[in-house]
């Protein structure tokens, strides 16, 4: 199952004393890991953190762009201008090369994408002071499920991207795989391990063997026994959950005067972070001034607060509330979700049971990607020594009891959720290119 444009040999570059690094670029949040000789080091990327969260804010009134934490706070501080988020969701689709407005202009998500590529290269050479010329990218086993041309299409999309960043060579590495390197530099003794990289937009897995002498190989094909992924993570499950408990106080499900339902598109579209700016045309107003006229009472309530988030343009709002929401059910059993930039007054209590519920097809998808591995290795769950969680969504308690049950077993060791992609990366690099 592995990806033959993933390359696992010495680039000729190792030989030029390459100025590398490795560059976890992330649905959510992105790091660089620099690859410098011993441990590789996570690279400061904003106010001291080795983490720049994956967004952009395009301010109109400012003209200005800006990254990560700094879009996030212009953002709720009330600029007017456009938030864009979980963009690397969008490769391999069709609006890869879209126009979107932005600051009064037409751009591409291409370009907006690279936007992010070169600030995040940018900030790495400031934190590390020096440049650098050749990377490894991590990529989800799958950008594409099930389709291997359009897979290949948007691994070279980003290859171009890094490039046009400044970068003379690019490989590429599968996410688990590197998370999988991090792990084995603190491994005394030999682990036949499944890596499980629960990320914002992708679930992957790796089942490889490793120990500090496999370690020192240059080669490790022999040592991968299966990977595999899904096109399911962290934001999937924010869209579940935001359907199933936010939405309907929306009017989703509501039913019109002649027994209909509202359209759902209005629900999804907010509910998926690259398509809530979907919701703000004319055009959207003019058919929920329709649909408002077509509905009883109890509707016309729920449809209130769908008129006010969109007058109020406060869908990106809303989407971090569910995501919050998911987050904070991790470690509770009861969240309550406080509206009132819809509404004044409107909380919701939403249950670590309705949050289960949500997402329940989503893992049993996750369980079965880990069923096929083990069969595709040839392995019973008894022989895994070892499960390494990593992935800023690999903490939601569902998913880890149910591959704790195929894999009963194994030990749980939880990385670096937001770090070991990136220190493996780094890894991967000094291996690739000295």
């Amino acid at each position: 199952m592995n990806h033959p444009a993933v390359s696992q040999l010495v680039h000729p570059a190792a030989t030029e004393a390459a100025r590398a690094c490795g560059i976890d670029f992330g649905t959510s949040n992105s790091t660089v890991g620099w690859a410098r000789p011993g441990a590789p080091l996570l690279l400061a990327l904003e106010d001291g953190k080795t983490t720049l969260p994956s967004m952009l804010f395009f301010n109109v009134e400012e003209e200005t762009v800006s990254y990560g934490r700094a879009a996030l706070g212009e953002y709720l501080e009330g600029y007017e201008g456009r938030l864009m988020r979980s963009l690397k969701s969008i490769l391999g689709t069709g609006l890869m090369d879209l126009q979107t407005e932005v600051q009064g202009r037409s751009l591409s998500f291409r370009h907006i994408l690279g936007h992010f590529i070169g600030e995040l290269k940018r900030r790495a050479e400031a934190s590390a002071g020096r440049g650098f010329d050749s990377a490894v990218l991590g990529r989800p086993v799958h950008f594409v499920d099930d389709n291997a041309a359009a897979d290949q299409l948007a691994q070279d999309i980003l290859a171009d991207i890094a490039r046009a960043s400044g970068l003379k060579h690019v490989e590429f590495q599968y996410e688990p795989i590197a998370a999988a390197f991090d792990f084995e530099s603190t491994l005394a003794r030999e682990e036949l391990t499944l890596i499980v990289d629960i990320g914002g937009g992708t679930s992957d897995f790796s089942l490889l063997r490793l120990s500090p002498e496999r370690a020192r190989k240059m080669e490790r094909l022999d040592d991968i026994l299966a990977n595999g992924g899904v096109h399911i993570g962290g934001t999937d499950f924010d869209k579940a959950l935001s359907l199933s408990s936010i939405m309907p106080l929306l009017g989703y499900r509501s039913r019109l005067k002649n027994n209909s339902e509202v359209p759902s598109s209005y629900y999804f579209n907010l509910a998926t972070w690259h398509t809530i700016n979907f919701v703000y045309t004319r055009k959207i107003w003019t058919e929920l001034q329709d649909v408002f006229r077509d509905s009883g009472a109890e509707t016309r309530t729920v449809l209130d607060r769908l008129l006010n988030l969109i007058q109020r343009r406060t869908g990106h709002w809303l989407a971090m509330r569910a995501e919050e929401t998911k987050i904070a059910l991790s470690d509770s059993t009861s969240h309550r979700l406080a509206l009132e930039r819809i509404e004044d007054g409107l909380y919701h209590d939403i249950s670590r049971q309705d949050f289960e519920g949500a997402i329940d097809t989503q893992i049993t998808r996750i369980e079965e990607t880990v069923q096929e591995i083990l069969t595709n290795a040839g392995l019973r769950p008894d022989q895994v020594d070892t499960v390494f969680f990593t992935g800023g969504s690999s903490g939601v308690p569902l998913l880890r009891q149910r591959v704790a049950a195929l894999l009963p077993a194994a030990r749980h060791v939880e990385g670096d959720l937001f770090g070991s992609i990136g220190a493996g990366l780094a890894i991967d690099a000094r291996r690739k290119f000295g």
